[in-house]
């Protein structure tokens, strides 16, 4: 196996910062119109008070993803990483644009039948996850780590920033008569508009970078066949001899490179298993009646994605950054301890200490999954590098998978299960 050159591009290469600027507005959009649907919820809890949507529509979210990045994994080295990214992103428009519409369409009622059209649509923001979130990562696997940081930094800025926007849409519409649809209608065009920027940020300005053109070319002749769409969009054609050239490159399969780093997809599922087993069903659902009272979830969310966000950043600091594959399986196992804090807490504390427990469950998430995938490609080779990434993102999405459906336990023994 070849060592990777990665962090060793020539300084003098153009765009690094525009395109991790670039890279964090990607991450943004991967989970955008999914934090949207996820951050109204209690708009939905009003339309659908029965039907649990903060649990029910994160698993119909997840149980898409998993499948669809299940396929994907399969077969990466045989997909177009362009095509699959973009049409990710054009998934998501379409998506968010339909929610949007059906609440028009619906003047904002309730009924199985509107729940079912939602459900419908964040069966589609999953696959449209799993196709951007899965192709991004690889692509950025064999890229310098900063445009890997910044993608993930962007994906908890999403949580944040839609977080906060829904604070203040909350708060400016809450005297208005049907203020809280209003402010979800306002919620879902923003959500539209950026997911349509961002596919022309990824189809017209990321590819045209002189840093990605050069990582790009580098993955091509070390076997890759993902890169050449994006090559082409950049100005780089390969030719026929380059091509066999490339495939005359060897590289681990998927299962010598899953067995090789069981570990790091061991860390990232249980990171995701136990955070999705709190958020946000439980947070919508099982923190009991405070003083904030219907604010209460919406700032735990916030508080949450904030965190999260902030974390994301400390492993920028090198000496902060946890290294040790041992010291990563300690932090993540000891953080199921949190399942009988939270427990406690949500029964017998105020709102303070939940609002501690919640920060600490967003920095460490943030923190360890940033530790773990920024470490995990060193020392592959383009191709694997990109077959890793989609290896890792699959790991997470079983971990989310599994958090939500484990976060139904919760109501175990409730009159509303």
């Amino acid at each position: 196996m070849e060592g990777s050159s990665q962090g060793e591009a020539p300084r003098r290469l153009e765009g690094k910062y525009l395109g991790m600027a670039c890279c964090w507005a990607l991450g943004l959009a991967t989970l955008v119109a999914w934090n949207c649907m996820l951050t109204i919820e209690d708009y939905y809890y009003k339309l659908f008070p029965k039907y649990h949507p903060a649990r029910l529509l994160t698993l119909i979210y997840m149980s898409f993803a998993v499948v669809s990045m299940a396929i994907l994994t399969y077969y990466e080295s045989k997909i177009d990483t362009r095509k699959r990214n973009l049409s990710g992103l054009v998934l998501f428009f379409l998506s968010s644009l339909l929610l949007l519409l059906l609440d028009l369409a619906s003047s904002g009622k309730g009924g199985i039948g509107n729940f079912i059209g939602i459900g419908a649509i964040a069966g589609s923001f999953g696959v449209a996850d799993a196709l951007l979130q899965g192709g991004m990562v690889g692509d950025l696997f064999f890229m310098c780590p900063e445009f890997l940081q910044s993608y993930l930094a962007g994906i908890a800025a999403a949580g944040f920033l839609i977080s906060a926007l829904r604070l203040l849409t909350k708060a400016a519409f809450e005297k208005f008569p049907n203020g809280l649809r209003k402010g979800v209608i306002l919620f879902l065009v923003i959500s539209t508009f950026f997911e349509f920027l961002c596919i022309l940020v990824y189809a017209f300005l990321f590819p045209k970078l002189p840093i990605v053109k050069y990582y790009r070319l580098k993955a091509s002749t070390e076997g890759s066949n993902t890169v050449s769409a994006d090559l082409a969009a950049g100005g780089i054609h390969i030719n026929q001899g380059d091509e066999n050239e490339a495939k005359r490159h060897e590289r681990l399969s998927n299962k010598e490179l899953f067995f090789e780093n069981i570990d790091y997809a061991v860390d990232l599922t249980l990171i995701f298993v136990l955070t999705l087993s709190i958020v946000p069903g439980f947070i919508y659902e099982d923190t009991g009646s405070h003083q904030l009272h219907s604010w209460y979830p919406i700032v735990l969310i916030t508080v949450f994605n904030a965190c999260d966000m902030i974390s994301r950043c400390i492993p920028l600091v090198e000496f902060l950054k946890l290294k040790s594959r041992k010291g990563l399986m300690i932090a993540v196992l000891s953080r199921f301890l949190l399942i009988p804090a939270f427990y406690f807490t949500a029964k017998y504390s105020d709102q303070g200490w939940m609002i501690l427990l919640i920060s600490f469950l967003g920095l460490t998430t943030g923190y360890l999954t940033v530790c773990v995938v920024t470490e995990a490609p060193k020392g592959y080779k383009g191709p694997e590098q990109n077959a890793l990434g989609n290896l890792l993102v699959l790991c997470v999405l079983c971990g989310v998978f599994v958090g939500v459906a484990l976060d139904w336990l919760w109501l175990v023994g409730k009159k509303k299960f």
